[in-house]
């Protein structure tokens, strides 16, 4: 009876979950580095298959060589997400050149330290996602508000993705050290399973994207006076010109229209209104959703694209947030108030 090792299976499912996502037409533009990295997962799949499944040793070093260049493409696919990636080619070099470089050269000098290595710049490249998303969804100025807190938690998948590799990758390492690999086989086929189903969410949330590449401004930090002054920008904007109505809405198109650098706007309302620049544009919209759902018969759609919202389920985790309950259930209590 043939043989099929369980990577191979996860091979097939990610190039499925390639395919479909290649085949969508939805007019958003693609996040390459995240497809470029389903397909070497799909690649590093068969690979392992073919290492532990049919004991064919040779293919290791493809293995190796494929995993260095992993964390590049994690670390740049969740940027094209929203944050204001490497703008240099310096920086873009560094990020995407540093792993291969690193482990080349231990090869050459110092090859018992290369699986130590992988590990660390797993972690390395995890710390340093967790580090840049620190300060809150404002720090993703080319994100649309409406997508500012997936986007966020999107970034810390990712860094908890490679810490997951990292950690199985430790495991293995351990497993050779005290029983000469015995468990290696059931190590990866778990981890595979795990990560494919990891992977199938981060993928599907973060294989396209529709932000805009602009250059965001840098300001320090301003004062009180200055903080009020932006504050009353801001809400003339957001009152007067409605400019919350606008789904694609980003920290960076707010700072273009109120003339205002995208740091200071969100240290203020950080500041004034303790809240971050989505949570408090979201505010006006569904004030906006619940002014519509009380003062028209309108559809509870239409009313979600209104006032800003563009997926229904943003909307009604938001709604929730604001009133603690579902637009149909504010309807129902504001046409027929108790008592």
């Amino acid at each position: 009876m043939l043989f099929v090792p369980l990577p191979f299976v996860v091979a097939l499912l990610l190039l499925l979950l390639l395919l479909a996502m290649l085949r969508r037409d939805d007019g958003m533009a693609t996040n390459r580095p995240f497809l470029v990295l389903l397909a070497l997962c799909c690649v590093q799949s068969v690979l392992v298959g073919l290492r532990w499944g049919y004991d064919l040793p040779v293919v290791g070093r493809l293995t190796l060589a494929l995993a260095t260049i992993m964390p590049s493409l994690v670390v740049a696919g969740v940027m094209h997400l929203g944050a204001a990636g490497p703008r240099r080619w310096s920086e873009r070099i560094g990020l995407y050149g540093f792993p291969p470089a690193i482990i080349a050269l231990l090869i050459i000098i110092w090859p018992e330290a290369i699986d130590i290595a992988m590990i660390l710049i797993y972690l390395g490249y995890a710390s340093a996602l967790l580090w840049l998303m620190r300060a809150g969804p404002d720090v993703l100025p080319l994100a649309s508000f409406e997508t500012a807190q997936p986007t966020h938690r999107a970034f810390v998948f990712a860094a908890a993705t490679l810490s997951f590799s990292a950690g199985i990758d430790a495991l293995v390492m351990f497993d050779f050290e005290w029983t000469q690999g015995a468990h290696v086989g059931k190590i990866l086929s778990i981890a595979n399973l795990l990560g494919l189903f990891m992977l199938g969410m981060a993928a599907a949330a973060a294989s396209r994207n529709s932000t805009v590449r602009d250059i965001v401004d840098v300001a320090p930090v301003p004062d009180t006076a200055e903080d009020a002054e932006t504050i009353t920008r801001i809400e003339a904007l957001m009152g007067e010109k409605k400019l919350y109505r606008d789904a694609n809405l980003n920290l960076e198109r707010l700072a273009r229209r109120a003339g205002i650098p995208s740091r200071r706007i969100s240290g203020a309302i950080n500041r004034r209104m303790a809240k971050n620049v989505s949570q408090y544009v979201n505010d006006y919209r569904i004030a906006e959703a619940c002014r519509l759902l009380v003062e028209t018969d309108r559809p509870v759609t239409e009313v979600m694209l209104e006032a800003g919202f563009q997926t229904k389920s943003n909307f009604n985790r938001e709604f929730r947030r604001v009133t603690d309950m579902t637009p149909v259930a504010w309807r129902e209590k504001c046409a027929y108030p108790l008592g």
